[in-house]
This record gives C-alpha cells, sequence and structure tokens, in this order.
C-alpha cells in the first residue's frame, strides 16, 4: 500500500510513518525539510513543499496514493493558521481529487466548541471558538465537500486533548511540574473531566480510518476519560508524592483570575479554570461499534510513562 502522510515530522505524524513502516507500506512526506533533516528513516521518501507557500511537487507527492494522512497542522503562531489549515488543505485538495483513493483528516474535539458539561458525539453541532479550531474545522469541511463531489473517499478523526513525551503543548507538564512541588490545587466541585487521549493511541485510530472501509464518509471522536481528581492521582502515584488534596471555590478563583491574572507569576488563567472545572465527555461509540477501536494502551500506564519521561528530562 502505497501512504502519504503530511506534518510527518510532527509529534503525531512522526509515529504514524513508523508504524505503516512496520507494516511494509511505501511512505512519502511532505516536509519542509530536506531528507537528511527530516528525522526520518532512509525507507521513508520525503517530498519536499510548504503548504503555507508556493509549492509545485503536489502531484508527485500524492499520484497514486492509496491512502494520505492530512496531519499537518499549526497550534502555536495563529498568523499562519489559514495558510496552513485552510488555504494549504484547498492546494492538497486540488492535487489530490483522483489521485488519492482515501483522505484521512485529522481535526480536533475543537471543533465543537468549549462545552463545559455533556456527552458530546459526533452528531453535536459544530462551533469552533479560536483560531486554530475555525481554521481546522474550515479544513474539514473542505475535505468533506471535496469527498461528497466524488474526488476521493474521506475519513475525518477528532481526537481530545493529544498526549505524550514530545508534545507540543506545554500545559500537561506544567501540571505535573506543581503536582510534584506540592503546588496543585482543584478548583470547584469534584468530579470533572480529563480528556485526554495518548499519542500511540491516536495513531491506532488513524490506522483504522485508513484501512476499514466501514471508515469511509464518517467523523470519529477519540478520546479517553478520568476525572481530575483519578488523573491528578495517577501522575502523584508516580512522582511518589501524596495525592493533592486542596480544593478552592470556583467563583472567587474566577474573580482574581479577572482581577490580577495577567500578573508575572499568577498560576491561573481563564482558560485553565475552564480546563480545571470542565465536566464534557467525548463518546468513543462510534468507532468502537463501527471500526473495533479498543484503546492499546491504558491512561493510566500512559500518565505514568509521561511522568518517568518528564523525571528524566528535567
Amino acid at each position: 500500500m502505497i501512504v502519504a502522510v503530511t506534518g510527518g515530522t510532527g509529534f503525531i505524524g512522526r509515529k504514524l510513518v513508523l508504524r505503516h513502516l512496520a507494516r511494509r507500506d511505501n511512505v512519502r512526506v511532505l516536509s519542509r525539510r530536506a531528507p537528511s533533516e527530516a528525522g526520518l528513516p532512509d525507507a521513508v521518501d520525503i517530498h519536499r513543499g510548504d503548504l503555507a507557500g508556493k509549492i509545485e511537487n503536489l502531484q508527485s507527492f500524492v499520484g497514486g496514493v492509496d491512502v494520505l494522512y492530512h496531519c499537518a497542522g499549526e497550534l502555536r503562531d495563529s498568523s499562519c493558521m489559514h495558510a496552513i489549515h485552510v488555504a494549504g488543505t484547498q492546494k492538497l485538495v486540488d492535487a489530490a481529487a483522483g489521485q488519492v483513493g482515501h483522505w484521512v483528516q485529522l481535526s480536533s474535539v475543537g471543533a465543537y466548541g468549549p462545552i463545559s458539561w455533556g456527552v458530546i458525539t459526533e452528531a453535536t453541532p459544530e462551533n469552533p471558538f479560536g483560531a486554530y479550531e475555525v481554521t481546522k474545522t474550515e479544513s474539514d469541511r473542505l475535505v468533506s465537500a471535496a469527498a461528497a463531489s466524488g474526488a476521493f473517499s474521506c475519513t475525518i478523526l477528532r481526537p481530545a486533548n493529544v498526549f505524550g513525551p514530545s508534545m507540543p503543548n506545554r500545559s500537561l507538564f506544567s501540571m505535573v511540574a506543581m503536582i510534584e512541588r506540592g503546588l496543585f490545587f482543584f478548583i470547584g466541585k469534584p468530579g470533572a473531566s480529563a480528556n485526554y487521549i495518548h499519542v500511540d493511541n491516536v495513531v491506532e485510530g488513524l490506522v483504522l480510518c485508513g484501512s476499514k472501509p466501514a471508515a469511509k464518509g464518517r467523523v470519529y471522536n477519540l478520546s479517553d476519560f478520568l476525572t481530575i481528581e483519578e488523573f491528578v492521582t495517577v501522575i502523584a502515584n508516580a512522582l511518589g508524592k501524596a495525592p493533592p488534596s486542596m480544593r478552592l471555590p470556583e467563583a472567587p478563583m474566577r474573580f482574581a483570575t479577572r482581577l490580577v491574572g495577567k500578573l508575572p507569576g499568577f498560576p491561573l488563567s481563564e482558560s485553565r479554570i475552564n480546563a480545571l472545572v470542565n465536566r464534557s465527555v467525548y463518546s468513543i461509540m462510534r468507532i468502537q461499534h463501527e471500526l473495533g477501536y479498543m484503546h492499546p494502551v491504558s491512561m493510566e500506564k500512559c500518565l505514568r510513562q509521561f511522568v518517568t519521561e518528564w523525571k528524566r528530562a528535567v
């Protein structure tokens, strides 16, 4: 099988590339880096190109591809997000039409917006908020529209917060550091949600989306779940620390954050409080029932491994 991956040198894409190499597939990667700088095995066919800029070799990248995984994305620089997620996706769609058999789109549960409670399914209306979420959702729509016109078949995978030792988002590293130093505290009532998914489990979901005929034309959410208390306890135990017990009321903490939240060293922000009190859960019943998905590794095991890697790095 010929597989093409955008974002193949990134946090998720690199592991996906290695997974397909282990399956003895022919793997192409679109990268801004030269082959000598990509850090991928020699068996990978590197195609130089930047979806955010002028690109001339997309036809050679997509030609004759069985499965294209679109994993390229920009998390930090909002000024680049439209160029990569929207304009870049359109370039790729135009080149892939009639050339690619199946397109797997790596999206985000951010497409549903900042929902603070309840069960979120694939039927939940899209309501993205923020540059990343808005542009990624627009990318999904471009791919879906092309698939509806017969350009290729497609599947959209929407993971929750993806974590692993090399994750670009540093919020989980900060949480581990606070727990290790005895500075972490809960906010609001017990039972808030920790919606995370390990990168290895995301790769499993992507491969199923790329290989199972039942996945064609479908959108799938992917997440794992612990309460915030369970999540923090696993981390504390892995650190050899007593689990935190301090709990502060939500309303006064929100007031304090609005008042002095921008001062250097203040440990909270509105978004951080929202994460600590969120009570939403992402259902994965569809991907389980239709594709036979099961978590290859549990969140508890993944968190323990994450803490081990964190301790080695500090």
